[in-house]
């Protein structure tokens, strides 16, 4: 057996000297098996993507309206909530200013007094009473359609 400076060289090194280095029938099989479990583990979260995206949507937006409700009662305070539904942009003037988001899923949104919008521009008052009227946001992926409750005689949001 051959030997090296630092001790016995195996069949193995002196493959990978000479350059005759191969894969076995056995660690491919191997490696496709890794292959195929961890390609199980990771595909299914992307099928659902879309409407983890919607959901998330509908999730903020509910959070919004709960906030900006809360915010008006404990501080005795009128804010407003204003939906662009043509760019689907959301503007609000709250306890810490102005801010503004793009919600891409809004399709529109109903009330009481105004029924279902779709287009245009809808501005809600949220004063120290609460708001007057139920407030639905309606949303949409185009698989799936999601919607958000502010009721305003209980301060609930709802998600349906």
């Amino acid at each position: 057996m051959p030997t090296s400076r630092t001790g016995i060289c195996s069949k193995h090194r002196r493959n990978y000297i000479h350059g005759n280095l191969g894969v076995t029938l056995l660690e491919l099989i191997v490696a496709l098996f890794v292959i195929s479990v961890v390609m199980a583990l990771v595909l299914p979260s992307f099928t659902d993507f879309g409407e983890r995206k919607l959901k998330s949507e509908v999730r903020e937006m509910a959070s919004l309206l709960r906030y900006m409700n809360d915010s008006a009662i404990a501080r005795k305070a009128t804010f407003f909530i204003r939906f662009d539904l043509d760019e689907g942009m959301v503007s609000w003037t709250g306890p810490d200013g102005k801010r503004e988001k793009t919600f891409h899923d809004i399709t529109g949104i109903t009330t009481q007094a105004t029924g279902r919008v779709s287009k245009g521009e809808i501005t809600f008052f949220f004063e120290p009473l609460g708001t007057r009227e139920n407030i639905s946001v309606h949303m949409s992926d185009g698989d799936k359609d999601m919607s958000v409750t502010l009721y305003h005689l209980s301060g609930r949001v709802k998600i349906t």
